[in-house]
């Protein structure tokens, strides 16, 4: 007989407005509890140091987390110009510190220079893994591992504050680029050296910035709920965003009820309007538009699923 899982099976998405000094997992953890949920997971993570949106995954939105991760985002950073750390951010230890000669006219060419598609070599003090352990395990024991560059792309960048020699910047960018290595590589073309000191991620994808929620005012709902002796579920799931929210991005391909059944059985299918060979798209299913998962038109210009929608006795 198979186990019976803890929690509730709740599907969905919630921003949380991650708090400074606790890792991403811990910031989840905590969700979960509050929630009770069965299951869940984040979408990438922020640095300690960092605060801001970090989309969490409950239930099947869980299988569409990926699409998250490859999405673009945006925000907001404080780099001290005159000292380099050994993590390009203050957690770390301060291994060089330079005098600081930058006007402003050069800052601003200096940040210039980012825009557009470049090649970023990840900082060792990052999630990315070698050989199963990530690089900052590696970074902690000393030991140094050779990184491939990678392409990114810097949307815009925008130029806030310059004073005190600290700068300030907002940022969009795509997917898997590091601010701290920005930041780090911008003081080394100024000559100072430059280091992370207050890092913000205010944007994933095209999510709503107001729709974020502090782990405090989780709880706080909790508690109320529970001294009302009102469900929580009925106060809490109310923040939640839908599930496909997490590939709202994607263009939609609408097939009927009785193609639903094929795809949710992992068969393509034949629709009537479909994209170019190759396009991964948001399924739906007739007049009501109901999401069923994601899939790829193959060659045959088949709809063929790829993450599907589990039913009621499957969750």
């Amino acid at each position: 007989m198979a186990r019976r899982r803890k929690g509730r099976p709740i599907n969905g998405v919630i921003l949380v407005d991650k708090p400074t000094g606790i890792s991403s997992n811990d910031t989840l953890q905590k969700v979960k509890r509050i929630f009770f949920a069965q299951k869940a997971g984040h979408t990438g993570a922020l640095d300690p140091l960092a605060t801001g949106m970090l989309p969490l995954c409950f239930g099947e939105a869980t299988k569409f987390s990926q699409f998250l991760l490859d999405s673009d985002k945006r925000y907001r950073v404080v780099a001290k110009l005159g000292e380099r750390t050994d993590t390009s951010d203050s957690d770390g230890e301060v291994v060089e510190t330079r005098a600081v000669n930058v006007e402003r006219d050069q800052l601003e060419a200096c940040i210039d220079s980012f825009r557009g598609t470049t090649d970023q070599i990840p900082s060792m003090y990052s999630a990315l893994k070698y050989q199963g352990r990530k690089l900052y395990e590696y970074a902690r024991e000393g030991i140094s591992i050779p990184r491939e560059s990678r392409k990114i792309t810097v949307y815009s960048v925008e130029l806030l504050r310059f004073d005190n020699n600290e700068v300030e910047m907002e940022l969009h960018v795509s997917k898997g680029t590091y601010i701290r290595t920005i930041v780090d590589d911008l003081g080394e073309k100024l000559g100072c050296g430059a280091h992370v000191t207050y890092l913000r991620r205010t944007g994933v994808s095209n999510f709503p910035y107001e729709r974020m929620v502090t782990i405090e005012q989780l709880q706080a709902l909790l508690d109320q709920a529970k001294a009302d002796e009102v469900e929580p579920g009925t106060v809490l799931d109310a923040l939640l965003l839908p599930t496909d929210t997490a590939v709202q991005d994607l263009p939609e391909v609408n097939i009927t009820a009785e193609a639903a059944v094929h795809v949710l059985h992992g068969n393509p299918v034949a629709a009537e309007v479909v994209p170019a060979e190759g396009t991964l798209v948001r399924i739906t299913v007739a007049e009501a538009a109901e999401f069923i998962g994601v899939g790829t038109i193959d060659a045959k210009g088949m709809l063929a699923p790829k993450r599907v929608m589990a039913n009621e006795q499957e969750q």
